[in-house]
Parts: structure tokens; C-alpha cells; sequence
């Protein structure tokens, strides 16, 4: 399609956060993949009482997939398996050693529906059905992608199982197939861990990030009539499992992907790398953040770096290790960096909580260090990425211990509550509830 194209759709209704509504959360980690709510969550509960548990709804199948709100509508991914009703999945350092998992018969992936007020399955809708194309990681899932809504349409990535639009009566719309997608360490390729970058929707467009053992590329559709637009190369780059991230400045309109050999941001309209970075941990999975007028950036796996990155950027930001900043980094700091949690950014404060529940605050615009603190017992890991709202703080361990600090500069508990199962899956927050998606349930947790 010509750049002219491209223009009309991203001009044609520029929609602020605002005009979405405010308890809406319609993409990975809610507007902007943020991760910031509005109202008053409840911040103690019960699971065994019922206390300020609004409902509980099972979810058939495994899927680590995070939930999505919009109006009085949820939605939710998962992966159904033939030979069993539990497949298994492993927690801790003891799921990290890299094995995939040994499963076996067919499986469906499925997309379900659920009304926000009741917990009710409205619908569920298979969008493909058949053996896995690839197998996963054993702390991984079939349906590890979180889905995305404008309000009108919903898009379902399932990675080899394909793309797949629905409207929210459950029709199926449009379906992409981008072939077999190849997730692994780039180290030890006859590993496979499942496919889990999360699409975006930006103004009519929807974007997924395929970065890959055997195919690197971000692709642009229509998200009326998934027609694929423009797919911008990212060659050289190894397999990642971050979610894309869309910045709009005064002067630019830019894709931001982290990576391990391509940190960058590429312009929307033409698909040109505008800057780039290399050097960071060597399988990437945080998804970017902007916030405070600056693009934050973290990869923790081998080396544990964090950028600060100016949106006016340009060319190879790559800092060498006497630079604490140059044209286009504000900022950066060799560690202190999230191997899988996406860090947070709450007023002028960054919140990175690594897989080992080690919280470290900085200074958002400064990267100046404000204090250090582990959260929770000490004995659990997080893959699941920090939410925020009322000015709380949830952080939410795999053995499903959900602790709540007040955010600020000095660190102050709250609470902490034991959902009483494994959580892989990072909450959403609608207005003053809660939801957490355990691996057999999701819960909506408000104040009664």
C-alpha cells in the first residue's frame, strides 16, 4: 500500500485515551500497556471466605494470556486440550531450565466472552483446532498472547495457530496465518518455547511484533478486513516474547520493539528504523513503556540493562560502558533490569520487579535509584508484570501471593493476599475491580 494510505487510516480518527473510557482496559497491561487503572481496587481478599470476590469463572484449557475489558465485556484466550482437562505447567526456577513440554492429542484454541458485571461465559469461539505447531515452554501456555480491542472488533494471536478477528457477538471476521513461527533460545534451537508477543490495535491498525528463529518481521493490517498493509524487516534479530508498543510525539509516529540484537523504533508511516541498541539480555520479553516524555526499555536475561530513550532519537543509541547518556538516551543503567515482568511507571517513579521479586525504584527521569526491596516471601518468581491504580501497587507472584504497596518513595506494604493458585497471567483493572486470572480460574475481585 502506498504511504499515502497508511496516512488516511492513521488520520482518520485519532481517539485519546480519554475518549475510550476510563475503566475500559483493552490491551496487554490496559491504554498504552501502561498498566495504570482508574478507581479503587479492593486491595485485601478472601478466595476462600468470598471476601470482596465479586465472582470466580473457570476457564477451560491453559492459557497464560491476560484478560481484556471493554464496557461491560471480557475477554480472555486459552488452548483446550483433548487428552486432558489440567495440562500441566511449571512454576519457579524449576520450570526455567528451558524443556518443553511433553504433550500429547489435539488441542482447540479458543477466544471466550464474559459479561464484566457476572463472570457469565457469553461466548466461546474455537479459532483453530488441531496439533500444536510448535510445543512450549513447561511454565508456558498455547495461548500465552493477550488479545486487543478498539471497542468494536476483538484480534486473537495464537503465534503458529494464527491471527484471528471477531466481533463481539463472536462472529469470526478475518483470519491470518503467518506461517510456522519458531520460538526458542537462539542458542539451543531444537528447544521450542511458544509464541507470546501480544498484538496492538493504533487507529484501524493492528500490529504484532514476530520476532523468531526462522522469521523476524513486525506486520501492519487493516483491522476491518485483515489485509496486511506494510511488514517491516527486523533482520538479524532472535527470538523475543515482548509486545510492541506505538509512541506519538508532536513529530513522529513510531513502533518501539525491544530486542537483543535490535532495540528499536521504526517509523509507523514508512517502516525505516529510525534508532536502534543493541547489548541488552539476550532473550527479551518486557514490553516498552512511555511515560514522562521518555520510551523506557528493559531485557534481563544474561545482562540486566535499563534505557530511557528520547522519542526524538536517531541512529545507533548503543552506549558504551563508561556512558551514562548521549544524544539519544536520557539515561541507562547496566542492572536492576526485568528478565520477564514489564516495569511500571507511576508519576515520576519506575518500578522494575525482576522474575526473582527484587524491586528495584528509580527515578524515572533521572534513573537515580531510590530504593531497592524484595517483595513478598522471597520464595517465589513473577512472570506476571505490576498493575496499578488508587495509588496502590499489585504485584503478583507464579504461586498466585498478590502483594500490594503504596507507591511512593519509600516502600510501604499494604496488604498481601494468597489467591490459592498458580498465576502466570498479569491482572487488568476496570474502574475499582480486579481481575486476576489464575491457571483453572478468573477471578473479579472488588469491594463488597
Amino acid at each position: 500500500m502506498q504511504t499515502r494510505s497508511i496516512v488516511a487510516l492513521l488520520t482518520a480518527s485519532v481517539i485519546s485515551a480519554a475518549a475510550f473510557g476510563d475503566d475500559n482496559w483493552p490491551q496487554f497491561r490496559g491504554h498504552g500497556g501502561l498498566g495504570i487503572g482508574s478507581g479503587n481496587p479492593p486491595t485485601e481478599w478472601d478466595t476462600q471466605t468470598g471476601q470482596n470476590v465479586s465472582w470466580k469463572t473457570p476457564i477451560p484449557g491453559l492459557g497464560h494470556s491476560a484478560p481484556i475489558v471493554w464496557g461491560d465485556r471480557v475477554f480472555v484466550t486459552t488452548a483446550v486440550n483433548s487428552d486432558t482437562d489440567n495440562p500441566a505447567v511449571e512454576t519457579g526456577w524449576s520450570g526455567g531450565a528451558g524443556e518443553s513440554a511433553k504433550d500429547t492429542g489435539e488441542w482447540t484454541w479458543q477466544a471466550l466472552c464474559l459479561q464484566l458485571g457476572t463472570g457469565k461465559i457469553l461466548w466461546s469461539k474455537d479459532a483453530h483446532r488441531g496439533e500444536p505447531t510448535i510445543k512450549r515452554h513447561l511454565k508456558a501456555s498455547h495461548a500465552n498472547c493477550t488479545p486487543a480491542t478498539d471497542g468494536d472488533l476483538v484480534v486473537a494471536f495464537f503465534g503458529s495457530e494464527g491471527l484471528h478477528c471477531f466481533d463481539f457477538d463472536g462472529h469470526l471476521i478475518w483470519k491470518r496465518d503467518f506461517g510456522k513461527l519458531l520460538s526458542g533460545p537462539y542458542d539451543a534451537p531444537e528447544l521450542e518455547w511458544g509464541f507470546a508477543s501480544s498484538p496492538v490495535i493504533h487507529n484501524g491498525l493492528v500490529i504484532v511484533q514476530c520476532d523468531c528463529l526462522n522469521t523476524n518481521f513486525i506486520a501492519i493490517l487493516d483491522l476491518k478486513t485483515g489485509r496486511e498493509i506494510r511488514r517491516i524487516d527486523r533482520d538479524g534479530e532472535v527470538a523475543t516474547w515482548s509486545t510492541p508498543l506505538v509512541v506519538t510525539t508532536e513529530d513522529r509516529l513510531q513502533i518501539v520493539c525491544n530486542g537483543y540484537h535490535q532495540m528499536a523504533g521504526y517509523d509507523l508511516k514508512t517502516g525505516a528504523r529510525i534508532w536502534h541498541l543493541s547489548g541488552g539480555g539476550d532473550v527479551p520479553v518486557p514490553t516498552p513503556l512511555f511515560a514522562n516524555g521518555l520510551i523506557y526499555l528493559t531485557n534481563g536475561h544474561g545482562r540486566s540493562p535499563t534505557y530511557a530513550i528520547r522519542p526524538t532519537a536517531t541512529g545507533d543509541l548503543t552506549p558504551s560502558d563508561d556512558e551514562s547518556e548521549n544524544a539519544g538516551l536520557a539515561w541507562w543503567h547496566p542492572r536492576d533490569g526485568s528478565y520477564m515482568p514489564t516495569p511500571l511507571v507511576r508519576d515520576e517513579l519506575l518500578y522494575t520487579c525482576n522474575d526473582n521479586g527484587r524491586l528495584a525504584v528509580r527515578n524515572a527521569k533521572t534513573g537515580n535509584l531510590v530504593y531497592r526491596q524484595r517483595v513478598g516471601t522471597g520464595s517465589s518468581t513473577y512472570s506476571a508484570s505490576a498493575v496499578a491504580a488508587g495509588g496502590q501497587i499489585y504485584f503478583v507472584s507464579e504461586r498466585g501471593e498478590v502483594t500490594v504497596i503504596e507507591a511512593g518513595r519509600d516502600f510501604k506494604k499494604v496488604a498481601s493476599n494468597e489467591m490459592g493458585e498458580v498465576v502466570m497471567a498479569t491482572p487488568a483493572i476496570s474502574g475499582d475491580r480486579l481481575l486476576i486470572r489464575t491457571v483453572r480460574n478468573l477471578y473479579c475481585l472488588a469491594v463488597e
